[in-house]
């Protein structure tokens, strides 16, 4: 059960986010936004609407396709049998990576698009508010922010990090797989290819795949569209950079146009540093402290991340999307290009409908997608010891859990709450058992997913009998554990589907499907007791650790 606190933190969190909502529909109904004042504002209030809902199935989606690969399939083809057609495809070969890459500029294009709707324009005002809260909210972009991180990020991830098979499980979700899949497939990211090349060759390891090598057709497919990512790329960045020195982008207009370039690369090298970070973090919390490296830094940076119960490691996570989303709309307003056709002459001369397509700001995205985010990802990935030795890797974790500290996106657990129960999510643990439990039946992980796995400790208090007959009732049959009674039914499940299997008659087969499903709600109330038992546990722990 939360504490009192932490109930306090989800009550001013979802107040700030419902106020973020109502100002950010008020700029949009006053032709205060970009897209509501060039197209429509119902349009604008649509379509990020629909964002923010495509925005929170990508999320999700990355907790359930980066989680599932570890479970055998067969174990929830007949539970979950989207998810069982989207895991075939998705962890297929490479295409998991596939899927990563054309997710990670799905979730920026999202992003830009989302900013185009709702995003101030320069000098907005709405619902007469007060200039500092018009300062607060408007002109640092964070009621934005608020609406997107809380509503379509966080509330996503607090689901499907441990409902991974209920939460993809819909043909939403292979939508999404598809576009993904074709996002990459285009080449407009395959320089991302190369940069992993180089530095699996700095580092001196042979790149990892999961497909047989490339033939020569396959080669020159690959590579070519590794030289059009590039000039995608390099066009991009000449694109933006002249529109920044020439002060033609939905920056500020205060801000000096040489500072709004140093502002960009700024910002682009936190966005990169936390995307690292994240990735760097993941990689070293498997292996033994001893290996973690000498360098000071990398020590004190790891020494915060996993002290106590480890809360830091998710509490990063929660700061670090804030941080990053903030970042996105920023770079968004900076790359963004802010060209009226017939008035002001196009970018390097080309035609009307190119630069109105380069005013969408999906320049921008590319960009960012490319040398913001995977590029830093990658190098993480080879270097994880070397990127947490540096300094600036430590002050950020500091900033970022001081971010997560103000609780100002706590409003996600009780939004989250909210999803759970409407949607009838249920732990993954329901349908397929505990990593443990799966072994012993036979149906073994195929690897340890960071982030899944807990340890739990038991401490036994021993004290002499009040009296023998206290004694004796010491000396009675245990009762089951969670663990044992879960094992059980797992295995009455496994052998009724045997016999289902082998069934000659219809009378015979309903018998062993009722059979299951009665097993099916044994395991939901099984779940449930050990939750409650588990709710009840918490605060006696916090009194403990209040105490130590």
């Amino acid at each position: 059960m939360p504490s009192g606190f932490q109930y306090f933190q989800q009550a001013y969190s979802m107040c700030l986010v419902i106020f973020s909502v109502v100002i950010v529909t008020a700029l949009m109904f006053t032709d205060n936004t970009k897209l509501a004042k060039d197209a429509h504002p119902v349009a604008a209030l649509v379509i990020m609407w629909l964002g923010i809902l495509w925005m929170s199935m990508v999320e999700g989606g990355q907790c359930s396709m980066v989680g599932l690969p570890p479970i055998d399939r067969e174990l929830y083809k007949e539970s979950h049998p989207t998810t069982y057609k989207i895991c075939s495809l998705g962890h297929k070969g490479n295409n998991l990576d596939r899927y990563l890459m054309g997710r990670q500029f799905m979730v920026i294009f999202i992003n830009f698009t989302i900013n185009l709707c709702g995003a101030p324009l320069e000098g907005a005002e709405v619902l007469g508010l007060p200039e500092i809260l018009t300062d607060i909210f408007l002109g640092s972009g964070i009621a934005m922010v608020l609406t997107v991180t809380t509503i379509g990020q966080l509330t996503a991830q607090v689901n499907a990090s441990h409902c991974m098979l209920d939460y993809i499980n819909t043909h939403f979700m292979t939508f999404t797989l598809y576009v993904t899949l074709i996002i990459e497939a285009t080449g407009v990211m395959h320089s991302c290819y190369l940069i992993r090349d180089m530095f699996y060759f700095a580092a001196g390891k042979p790149v990892e795949t999961n497909e047989p090598p490339r033939n020569a057709i396959q080669n020159l497919f690959h590579w070519g569209r590794v030289v059009f990512s590039l000039g995608v790329l390099c066009f991009a960045l000449a694109v933006t950079i002249e529109a920044l020195f020439n002060g033609k982008t939905t920056m500020w207009d205060f801000i000096p146009n040489g500072v709004a370039i140093v502002l960009f690369i700024l910002l682009m090298s936190v966005v990169g540093l936390l995307e690292g970070m994240q990735i760097a973090f993941f990689a070293v919390a498997k292996i033994p402290k001893a290996e973690r490296g000498d360098h000071p830094f990398a020590r004190k940076t790891c020494e915060v991340l996993f002290k106590g119960n480890g809360r830091n490691l998710p509490g990063f996570m929660v700061g670090r999307q804030m941080t990053v989303t903030l970042c996105f709309f920023i770079i968004a307003r900076v790359t963004t290009l802010d060209i009226e056709i017939g008035v002001d002459d196009n970018i390097f001369g080309v035609s009307d409908g190119i630069q109105e397509f380069f005013n969408l700001g999906f320049l921008g995205a590319i960009i960012t997608t490319i040398l913001a985010s995977i590029a830093w990802q990658l190098v993480a990935s080879a270097f994880p010891i070397a990127f947490l030795s540096n300094p600036i890797v430590y002050i950020m974790l500091r900033i970022v859990l001081l971010i997560e500290a103000t609780g100002i996106c706590a409003g996600a657990w009780f939004l989250g709450m909210i999803h759970k129960k409407v949607a009838g999510f249920q732990l993954d643990e329901v349908y397929v058992g505990t990593a443990e439990e799966r072994a012993a039946g036979l149906k073994p992980d195929h690897s340890i997913h960071a982030g899944r796995d807990f340890t739990m400790g038991t401490n036994v208090l021993s004290k002499p009998p009040a009296n023998w007959e206290e004694a004796l009732a010491n000396l009675s049959p245990l009762a089951e554990s969670f663990s044992q009674r879960r094992e059980r039914i797992l295995t009455n499940i496994k052998d009724m589907k045997l016999l289902l299997k082998n069934a000659t008659s219809d009378d015979e087969k309903n018998a062993y499907e009722a059979g299951i499903k009665y097993e099916l709600k044994a395991m939901a109330k099984l779940n449930d007791e050990e939750q409650e038992t588990l709710s009840d546990i918490d605060p006696k722990m916090e009194d403990i650790e209040t105490a130590a």
